[in-house]
């Protein structure tokens, strides 16, 4: 009996090893994900409260190496995003190899009242932000704005530009477009009256926004089809880009090609043409009058006409003209059958016939 009881032993210490991995990976499940939570970027500041006209280090780690950050003072806790910011105080910083970064950010009233946060976020690249809690010493406080629960929530379904650039517009009058898009609420409350905000942006500039009110009223689960004007500066050509926004979020991009005011250019030809024309003739004649004068030589008197060989006229006087040119004027007989009769007539006797 003992030999069996030997036998089967071995089988205890392989359960306990089994129970004790399963242990530490339930342990170590947890760590893992307080790991894993903790890998995001941070930051923090140097000191909690501040006066304007100081500065205080902000300095953050586990950041994208070779990143570029910017640096904000923000009111609200920049619940109205970067308008609620003092943008002209901001700093930039280029994060280390290692993840990390330093930098000394002056302390500037933001537009907004407090609570204030300091915002960081990586301007190229892939997008990442953190917020550190900061008090501007004197600056007002105000509670935050209350988030509507539920609401208007518009969604672009489709989206066009329409009209086309006429003749003006190729002589360099601004390019002018209609935006129609069919917007849908898939809210719980109708949205009234909505004001929505039109950005046209060229090449890496970012868009200029202009509120447009439509009139009108979209009810939940309902389509509207809205129509707003899009109107870019005098001369404007090239690749544009027409977006639509409403609060804080982007509804749709739209492409424009402009073609450029070649009728300008050809204005341009012409008047340069007709200016060097006008030129060339004021200096020549400017010229033509400081030039000296030279005495011009008298001109020859008139040759007199040929003497005439033809008949004198009734009067005794020759004829203008003559009566034959030498090559068609009658050729004289030989002198001697002129006279040869006249000696024959001379010689025969009277009397004779």
């Amino acid at each position: 009996m003992n030999p069996c009881r030997c036998a089967g032993t071995p089988a205890r210490p392989s359960a306990v090893v089994t129970v004790l991995v399963l242990v530490l990976l339930a342990l170590g499940a947890p760590l893992t994900g307080g790991a894993k939570a903790a890998e995001g970027p941070t930051a923090k500041v140097s000191q909690a409260e501040a006066g304007t006209g100081g500065t205080v280090t902000v300095t953050g780690a586990r950041w994208r190496p070779r990143a570029l950050l910017t640096l904000l003072i923000c009111g609200q806790n920049m619940i109205g995003g970067t308008n609620s910011c003092a943008n002209g105080d901001g700093r930039a910083v280029t994060v280390g190899a290692d993840g990390t970064f330093s930098k000394k950010l002056p302390v500037a009233e933001p537009p907004k009242p407090c609570p204030c946060v300091i915002h960081i976020a990586t301007a190229t690249g892939e997008a990442a932000a953190a917020d550190v809690a900061f008090k501007v010493a004197g600056h007002p406080v105000a509670p935050l704005p209350k988030e509507r629960s539920g609401g208007e929530r518009l969604s672009v379904l489709s989206a066009r530009l329409d009209g086309s650039s006429g003749l003006l517009t190729w002589f360099g009058a601004p390019p002018s477009r209609r935006l129609v898009v069919t917007v849908g609420n898939l809210g719980s409350t109708p949205a009234r009256d909505p004001v929505f905000e039109v950005g046209t942006s060229h090449g890496v500039f970012a868009p200029s926004w202009e509120e447009q009110r439509w009139r009108g009223t979209i009810q939940p689960g309902k389509k509207a089809q809205v129509k707003l004007d899009v109107e870019l500066s005098a001369g404007a050509h090239g690749d544009y880009l027409v977006s639509l926004r409403y609060g804080s979020k982007l509804l749709v991009e739209q492409p424009w090609a402009v073609g450029r005011p070649w009728g300008v250019t050809l204005f341009w030809v012409l008047l340069c043409v007709v200016a060097a024309a006008t030129v060339f003739r004021i200096g020549m004649a400017v010229v033509d009058k400081v030039r000296p004068r030279t005495a011009r030589a008298a001109p020859p008197p008139p040759a007199s006409p040929p003497p005439s060989t033809g008949p004198a006229g009734a009067n005794g006087a020759r004829p203008a003209l003559p009566w034959f040119t030498p090559d068609t004027a009658p050729e004289a007989p030989p002198h001697h059958q002129i006279s040869a009769p006249s000696e024959e007539i001379r010689s025969t006797p009277k009397g004779t016939t």
